[in-house]
């Protein structure tokens, strides 16, 4: 802020005005004649002019409630006055008889009240250097409480970052324990079948040895992709996802990921119903990325479907462009205002927030979705559930 003064030959100044200014190029010549008739005034009222580039504080404009630049204020005496538009020359000329009465009055009512006391030197006068001091103070406080503000959001932010690694060490500690017993039990029991002959040994089939195999690479491909979910995630929303987009027969990949939570389903007694049919083009896409959004969207089926209820799978072939996976639930459901949120990070329903789960699931997804160039939503209500949509590209040679 520049700050003009002109110190007066014979009594003290009261008034005191505030130029806002700014850099555009269209502004700078009604500035200039603002600035020239302002200096015309001086030999009539020595006053005390202050300058303030509206871009350098913003804080300041946004304490006068400003809207437009230029504008000149008359911040002492009260009461404080404000003049603005393209014809601010013609105002100033309308209101500076009433302002100049105004602040002589100012002065000889000061002048009644202290008669004793010498002429004060305007550039040592408290009166309106107070009144100054308070709009900078104004002007600090405002940029400062926005300071505060941002910095608590910032803080909160911290501290919902630190709550939310506490959770997911938490459960994380839990939920692998599955897959990883799992695949334990597998490979304990194909080396027992490798001892040498004694009593532990154990005789299996080629077969069975095959399925072992299977379930302890299916078992560790699960616990790459819990900690896969939580490192993307924990990246945030910018995160690259490194997607290697390939022809991809997508109902060959269902299948594949339907025999792998096979045991899920018959844990719950669900019922697991598929409409997918054999002609679906071939799909440009991720592999495994693909293969983590079915899985979330089943993982979520599963946990809300009640014992003994339905979850359906099917594909439609929508456009020559795209295919649509649609995965449904016949659980509760999510309320409509809601239905945008769930794919927020770290967002959680309230009747989950004492669940296991991340609250990482659904956002993964719809990163990887818009990877791809797709789309997914929501269809839900707490009769017939929840569905939930999304859309991969048709493979073109």
């Amino acid at each position: 802020m520049q700050v003009v003064t002109e110190k007066p030959t014979s009594s003290e100044s009261s008034l005191q005005l505030l130029l806002f200014i700014d850099d555009r190029l269209s502004s700078r010549s009604h500035i200039q004649r603002i600035r020239d008739y302002l200096g015309t005034l001086r030999a009539e009222y020595p006053f005390e002019l202050m300058e303030s580039y509206v871009g350098e504080q913003p804080y300041l404009a946004e304490h006068f409630k400003l809207v437009a630049t230029p504008a000149l204020i008359k911040i002492y005496p009260e009461p404080r006055q404000i003049l603005t538009g393209s014809n601010l020359v013609a105002q100033l000329k309308n209101w500076w008889p009433r302002w100049h009465k105004s602040a002589e009055e100012c002065d000889r009512e000061k002048a009644r009240n202290a008669p004793s006391l010498p002429q004060p030197d305007f550039s040592t006068t408290e009166a309106p250097r107070r009144n100054i001091s308070s709009v900078s103070y104004s002007a600090e406080s405002i940029r400062l409480a926005d300071e505060i503000f941002r910095l608590k959001k910032e803080k909160e932010k911290l501290l919902e970052q630190l709550r939310f690694k506490d959770q997911v060490i938490g459960m994380l500690a839990h939920d692998l324990r599955n897959p990883l017993t799992a695949a334990s039990i597998a490979l304990d029991t194909l080396e027992l079948e490798q001892q040498p002959q004694d009593s532990r040994r154990m005789s299996l089939s080629p077969a069975l040895k095959a399925q072992l195999f299977k379930q302890a690479r299916n078992q560790f491909r699960t616990i790459e992709r819990m900690i896969t979910d939580i490192l993307k995630s924990a990246k945030g929303a910018s995160a690259d996802l490194n997607i290697q987009p390939q022809k991809l027969q997508i109902s060959e990949l269902c299948q594949s990921v339907f025999a792998q939570m096979n045991n899920q389903f018959h844990r719950k007694l669900q019922q697991l119903d598929t409409d997918i049919p054999h002609d679906l083009p071939e799909v440009y896409a991720d592999r495994e990325w693909v293969r983590q959004v079915i899985v979330n969207l089943l993982d979520n089926a599963i946990k809300y479907t009640p014992e003994g209820g339905k979850i359906h799978i099917a594909i439609l072939h929508r456009t020559s462009q795209k295919i649509q996976v649609s995965v449904s639930d016949s659980g509760p459901g999510i309320p409509e205002e809601l239905c945008d949120r769930i794919f927020e990070d770290h967002f959680r329903l309230k009747r989950d927030e004492k669940t296991e789960g991340y609250g990482l699931g659904l956002s993964l997804c719809q990163r990887v979705v818009r990877a791809h160039y797709g789309q997914i939503w929501v269809d839900s209500n707490s009769k017939t559930g929840s569905c939930f949509h999304f859309t991969l590209p048709v493979y073109r040679a």
